[in-house]
């Protein structure tokens, strides 16, 4: 048995300090100490129970068991002891650990301290020190500068001395020790370049008596050295010595500039000698078969130009290598190589293709004119990536500046930092090449005389057709060749004519309306149907054409001209797409309406002009919208003006239009009202009543629907939204109009009131496909009005007072009750009735627009408020026409006419 406060080895092991470090878990810590003593209890059966029961369940029961728990607790107790004397160990060990930490922080504190007053000591010894060079470097500034402006002074002297002893030298033509220092080689050469220089401008201002001889014989010598230093330039240039060609252009550039041996270098180039280009040397046929053509694509290259560029852009990549390493200025010297070539090599090459597409036509010229200017400007971008830094000054061009100072006594800068040197020389190179071409109005004059020759080419046949078939007639285009003609006045009459003058002036000569043309011969030209159409495919060729030579406007002008030029391009479509094109057809087609026999059925061709308008204007105004005026939006005043103008263009052709479809109606209802006309007597009082029967409506009936079938089927197809709605409402209100005074004119019979509402309901049933709902109520009161014809005397009373009769005095509706062949048995009842019927209901003071209360007769009481005034109801057929042609897509601030 264990005795007690005594542990076995592997307890006293588990309490030892250094198993508490660390993890540490209290269960792990109890059931190891647990363990053995687990063991010896199963070594009897009573305790091997209980000790099962405590390690299965979560709490200790005590059973009526046999149970030692003296062990346990001996153990445990020794254990909590030792634990007792462990953290007692700790604590003290604890304390004197906190003391050296204690101690540790105060011998650091104190180190650190020491430490701060030493870096204190040594930044005030580094301010001192820093103090101190401070002031030596001031003191050695001081004295630089004294130095170098002692040393200025002495240079100034020893210049001087020397130029003196030279001068008299000169002054005694005595040149020797000049050649002697020419001959040490090239730092001799350069020496003499200099002291030369200096010579000259002193020269010029020494007021000597032997002053001027002095100075002849300098200019002789300086002359000499000049032509001795090109001539050994010019050799090395033929030997290929870049090293002594660098040493010459670096003398010559001290001396004079250097401007002589740039010249000389330039001039004897390859590239400048024997280079004479033709353009009949390059075989290129396509170019010039097409280029003259409007409908083919514009040419993009040109043989002989792109290999001429090639050559260029070869040659300047070659020459900016060998320039930058020979010149000592290899920006100016470049710069005047490519002035020589634009010169040159480009505007020769650009004359002579501009000759030959003028001599084929404006619009070759034109595109050439944009060709070379497309492609000059690509060189030009590849050219600007050559651009040549500037190289620092030598020892002997500081010494020319220096000596200038000396001489003038103000200080100068010693070296100039050229930027982009090659790149602005380039653009201006460019900009001079094209300005004989495009300057003034030169260029826009010939771009709108390009595009009236080929919109007068495009519509010659067109405008003969309508000649021809105005052939006779004094009002043949009157309005359109005085207009046209008074522009074209311009030209001759005015010193400086407008563009569209211009192009009115192409259009008469080229469209045969000259005073030559307009002879009998040239009408007598075979030309087509066809040619007289209008024609959505000749439109859009004109919009094309005038889009390509807008393009090549923006290309070639200045982007502050961009806005007047398109405006004046516009005045050029506008006159032939309106006033030659379209009116033309529109007044032609009034033309055929004036002269046509009205006793024919009228044509309803014009209404297919007015769609073919319509489509085109339509088409017109979206490229103007899309395309024109955006490139006017920089100019407040010039977009205004285009609006203005565009938007009165439109209107004129909007009048035409209205003119034309007025002219259509009268027509159509001139014919109505001839076939109603040709309505018989006794139509409405057949004498056979079987042979009446027989027939479906009357001839003026049936010819009348038949006419307005086609009209209606014509507006369908050719006339669109509102203006078919108002061109058919005219239609059928006139036509109203027409029946309610033909139908005062018959008598009618019994059997003749159902052949008469037979006409009637056809009418009617014609009408009502117009799909206008205002001309329905109106042809509804007409059939009614047909029925009092068929209504039984006795309910005739009661009739005329219901639906849309009821709305009408009376005394309007006797002139049609007389036409019945009974009217005279029942004439004196029926007027007594009516009249008391009068007096009650005061129907005289009100308009008719009281009693219509039906919202959809509206329209019709305008034309019935006048009734009473005549003797029965008439409507009239209008004077004008009441509703307007109006084309969609107008310019901004635009409204419908």
């Amino acid at each position: 048995m264990q005795h007690f406060g005594d542990l076995d080895p592997a307890t006293e092991e588990q309490l030892r300090i250094n198993n508490f470090e660390g993890k540490f878990d209290v269960k792990e810590f109890v059931g190891s100490i647990s363990e053995r003593l687990i063991t010896q209890s199963k070594a009897s059966p009573g305790r091997t129970r209980v000790c099962t029961l405590i390690l299965t369940m979560s709490h200790f029961f005590l059973l009526c068991l046999a149970f030692d728990p003296k062990p346990f607790i001996r153990t445990f107790e020794a254990v909590v002891d030792k634990l007792i004397s462990v953290r007692k160990d700790v604590q003290t060990k604890t304390e004197q650990m906190e003391k050296s930490v204690r101690v540790a922080e105060r011998e650091y504190s104190k180190k650190m301290a020491d430490l701060n007053r030493g870096f204190e000591a040594v930044g005030s010894s580094f301010s001192t020190m820093e103090s101190k060079m401070n002031d030596v470097g001031r003191t050695a500034v001081r004295i630089g500068e004294q130095l170098e402006s002692i040393h200025i002074e002495r240079q100034r002297a020893q210049a001087a001395h020397d130029l003196i002893n030279y001068y008299n030298q000169f002054s005694r033509g005595d040149t020797s020790r000049l050649d002697a220092l020419k001959k040490e080689g090239r730092e001799g050469r350069s020496q003499v370049a200099v002291i030369l220089r200096r010579l000259t401008t002193v020269a010029r201002e020494v007021d000597l008596p032997s002053a001027d001889k002095t100075r002849e014989t300098i200019d002789k010598y300086c002359e000499k050295f000049e032509k001795d230093m090109i001539y050994l330039f010019d050799r090395c240039y033929r030997k290929g010595d870049p090293k002594m060609m660098h040493h010459c252009a670096q003398t010559l550039l001290d001396f004079n500039g250097g401007a002589s041996c740039v010249q000389i270098y330039v001039n004897q180039h390859d590239f400048f000698m024997n280079k004479v280009r033709d353009t009949a040397n390059h075989n290129d046929d396509l170019l010039w078969n097409t280029v003259s053509k409007p409908d083919e694509s514009p040419p993009k290259t040109e043989s002989g130009l792109a290999e001429l560029f090639g050559e260029i852009r070869a040659t300047v990549a070659q020459e900016s290598q060998i320039v930058q390493a020979v010149f000592p200025n290899p920006p100016i010297v470049m710069q005047v190589f490519l002035q020589r070539v634009f010169a040159q090599s480009i505007q020769q090459y650009m004359e002579q293709l501009l000759t030959k597409g003028s001599s084929l036509s404006d619009l070759a010229y034109l595109r050439i004119l944009q060709l070379v200017h497309n492609q000059t400007s690509n060189l030009v971008e590849d050219l600007k990536a050559h651009e040549l830094p500037s190289l620092t000054p030598s020892k002997s061009s500081l010494e020319v500046t220096e000596f200038r100072r000396v001489l003038s006594g103000a200080l100068t800068a010693s070296g100039t930092s050229t930027t982009s040197v090659v790149s602005a020389m380039l653009e201006n190179a460019m900009a001079e090449l094209f300005v004989p071409y495009i300057e003034g109005q030169k260029y826009l004059d010939r771009e709108s005389k390009s595009l009236g020759e080929l919109y007068a080419g495009l519509l010659v046949n067109f405008t003969r057709y309508h000649m021809r078939m105005q052939k006779g007639k004094s009002s043949m285009f009157d309005r359109m060749v005085d207009r046209l003609g008074a522009a074209a006045a311009n030209t001759t009459t005015s010193g400086g004519s407008s563009t569209s003058a211009q192009a009115a002036a192409l259009i008469m000569r080229y469209g045969g309306i000259s005073s030559e043309r307009m002879q009998d011969k040239s009408l007598e030209d075979t030309v087509r149907e066809e040619d007289g159409l209008l024609s959505i495919d000749v439109a859009e060729k004109m919009l094309k054409w005038h889009a390509e030579a807008v393009g090549r406007c923006v290309e070639l002008t200045s982007q502050n001209d961009v806005p007047k030029n398109t405006f004046t391009l516009l005045r050029v479509l506008a006159e032939a797409i309106s006033a030659a094109y379209l009116e033309t057809a529109i007044d032609s087609a009034i033309a055929r309406l004036e002269i046509a026999d009205p006793k024919l059925e009228p044509s309803l061709q014009p209404l297919e002009v007015l769609r073919s308008v319509d489509l085109i204007c339509h088409l017109w105004q979206q490229y103007t919208n899309m395309a024109l005026f955006p490139l006017a939006a920089s100019s407040v005043t010039t977009r205004r003006e285009m609006t203005i103008f565009n938007n009165q263009t439109v209107s004129r052709t909007e009048g035409a239009a209205n003119t034309l479809i007025q002219r259509v109606t009268d027509a159509i209802i001139c014919w109505l009202s001839l076939q109603l006309s040709k309505q018989k007597k006794n139509d409405f009082k057949p004498r056979n009543d079987d042979l009446s029967f027989a027939r479906v409506n009357t001839e003026p009936c049936v010819a009348c629907c038949e006419m307005l079938e086609k009209v209606r089927d014509a507006a369908v197809q050719n006339v669109s939204g509102k203006n078919r709605e108002a061109f058919l409402t005219e239609i059928g209100v006139s036509f109203h109009s027409l029946l309610l005074d033909h139908l005062r004119k018959f008598p009618v019979s019994a059997t003749g009131g159902l052949m008469l509402a037979k006409d009637l309901k056809s009418y009617q049933d014609t009408v009502a496909s117009f799909n206008i709902p205002a001309l329905h109520e109106r042809f509804e009161f007409i059939r009614q009005l047909g029925n009092v014809f068929l209504v039984r005397p006795e309910i005739l009373k009661s009739y005329i007072t219901e639906n849309y009769l009821g709305r009408i005095d009376s005394a309007l509706l006797k002139p049609y009750l007389a036409q019945r062949s009974d009217w005279g048995q029942f004439e004196t009842r029926f007027n007594e009735n009516v009249d008391a019927e009068d007096v009650a209901t005061d129907i005289t003071s009100k308009g008719l627009k009281d009693r219509f209360k039906m919202a959809r007769l509206g329209m019709m009481v305008k034309d019935l408020e006048g009734l009473k005034l005549g003797e029965g109801i008439s409507m009239g057929i209008p004077s004008g026409f009441t509703g307007s042609f109006s084309i969609g897509g107008r310019g901004l601030n635009n409204n419908s006419a």
